[in-house]
């Protein structure tokens, strides 16, 4: 059933309707029979009328059916002699409209058509009955009549195509919303768990090796090697599993009460509370900064310039951005590996920037992976933008954030 016929449909509306219907016609039959109508004319309208209240009623549920017996019923009304008047006035006869109405919004446009189809060569078999019996009546009276008929069950049918329309299209655009609240939901879990969980285990890896590096022990370097190695394994794997939740989309208008700020917001109200997770605010960068460092990771925090305010998205853009540089510098490059992160304060802005020395070589090749895309649309979405510097020295991250006097 479609949303116009469950809007339609209303049980009170709909049985107070019939009811009244149903009285008006039952006192228009009592009076034609007080005024000389036969038992078996108003009989034949009686179950007409009926037949008419049936068929409207069963339309909901079986459209073809309710529309057939609504047919059906006003051509018994239009074939039924009756002194004085046609039967096709009787107040049940508005149970017909109804129907073509109910079958419109269920069946398939064309299907609809052809009941519109029938109505129509109902009309042209009641003017030409009516014609028959009062061929004393002007041709233009038929034709005035037929056409308000046409009008009336045109303009039902047409309303109804209207609305089941606008129905359709309203739930095409809530089933779009809900598939996009949903991708924004799955994209803030991923980069929450790829800010969290891929940092920790990037600088865990990065400790191993240097102590392997460090220690005197063959035995005790070979052990560290393979769990540094099974480390690396565990971020792959996480990296894959973070890949069945989609990628991440991109920012749009609506800004920090769209989906990233949704996420960041959740990660925001959590932290503090789950064993290895970032808190979100500045005060634990240099915390962060102190515990990627190790023998052969060379990692220092600066911050220059008076703090200022800033809003929740950039506090979270500004601690992810530094997080994501350290992660990348770390996972990249062979140690020894140096990495600087700053911090520059102006009244108009935040500058973070996390700057590598190339490391002694790549373990791979380094291009923007999804990490950095979520980084990247943090960043805009807090208002700022995003660069990456590819030199001969190294790499760096710089995020243009503004702050609440600049904002």
């Amino acid at each position: 059933m479609t949303a116009i016929q469950r809007r339609s449909a209303r049980p009170g509306a709909t049985v107070a309707a019939h009811a009244v219907l149903s009285l008006l016609t039952s006192i228009v039959l009592v009076g034609a029979g007080y005024l000389g109508a036969a038992w078996w004319q108003v009989l034949a309208a009686a179950g007409a009328a009926v037949l008419l209240h049936a068929g409207a009623s069963a339309a909901a549920r079986r459209p073809w059916a309710g529309y057939a017996a609504g047919a059906l019923a006003m051509l018994v009304l239009v074939l039924t002699p009756f002194p004085g008047w046609s039967l096709r006035l009787l107040p049940s006869a508005v149970c017909f409209p109804f129907a073509l109405w109910r079958l419109t919004g269920l069946v398939p446009v064309r299907a609809s058509a052809s009941a519109l189809a029938v109505a129509a060569l109902g009309i042209v078999v009641t003017e030409l009955v009516e014609w028959a019996r009062l061929p004393a009546d002007p041709v233009w009276t038929r034709l005035l009549e037929g056409g308000l008929l046409m009008a009336v069950v045109g303009g039902v049918w047409l309303a109804a195509l209207l609305a089941r329309r606008r129905q359709e299209a309203a739930r095409r655009a809530e089933g779009e919303r809900l598939a996009a609240a949903v991708a924004g939901e799955r994209a803030g879990i991923r980069r929450d768990l790829h800010d969290v969980i891929a940092h920790t285990v990037t600088v865990m890896v990065a400790r191993i090796e240097a102590a392997a590096v460090t220690t005197a022990d063959a035995a005790t370097r070979r052990e560290l090697g393979d769990i540094a190695e099974a480390g690396r394994d565990a971020h792959q794997g996480l990296r894959a599993m973070l890949a069945t939740l989609g990628p991440t989309p991109p920012a749009g208008p609506a800004g920090p009460a769209g989906p990233a700020a949704g996420g960041a917001a959740s990660v925001a109200q959590r932290a503090g509370s789950r064993p290895g997770q970032v808190p979100i605010s500045l005060d634990v960068l240099p915390g962060l900064v102190a515990s990627a460092a190790s023998p052969l990771h060379a990692v220092t925090f600066a911050e220059a310039g008076e703090r200022r305010p800033l809003s929740l998205s950039a506090e979270v853009a500004a601690v992810r951005t530094v997080q994501e540089g350290v992660t990348n510098a770390l996972r990249h490059l062979q140690p020894p590996v140096a990495v600087r992160v700053g911090l520059r304060w102006s009244p108009a802005e935040l500058v973070v920037e996390v700057r590598d020395d190339g490391g002694s070589a790549l373990r791979g090749p380094r291009g923007q992976g999804t990490g950095l895309m979520g980084i990247e649309e943090r960043v805009r979405t807090a208002g700022g933008t995003l660069s990456i510097e590819d030199g001969d020295d190294g790499w760096a991250l710089r995020a243009r954030l503004p702050t609440k006097e600049g904002a």
